[in-house]
């Protein structure tokens, strides 16, 4: 993700960051990021167990023949 940044250029941005904020209000910030992150991965994982629910459930409904359908206009010659 920073592969690209040397670390005079992330002073640089820490130093701007810093400027912008406030030294008080970093703390704050970092605390709300980092709960902001663990309630996205909470929610991944949520969902990836609803999905394994729900590809649980389907399975016994894919080994029942499909129905066939036809077109309202085709008809069987008589």
């Amino acid at each position: 993700m920073f592969s690209g940044l040397r670390a005079q250029e992330l002073l640089i941005v820490l130093l701007i960051v810093l400027l912008i904020f406030g030294a008080r209000k970093l703390p704050d910030l970092a605390r709300s990021l980092g709960a902001s992150a663990k309630e996205f991965r909470k929610g991944v994982s949520e969902g990836s167990e609803e999905d394994t629910e729900a590809q649980a459930s389907e399975a016994p409904a894919e080994d029942k023949p499909a129905p066939e359908t036809t077109a309202p206009d085709a008809q069987k010659p008589d």
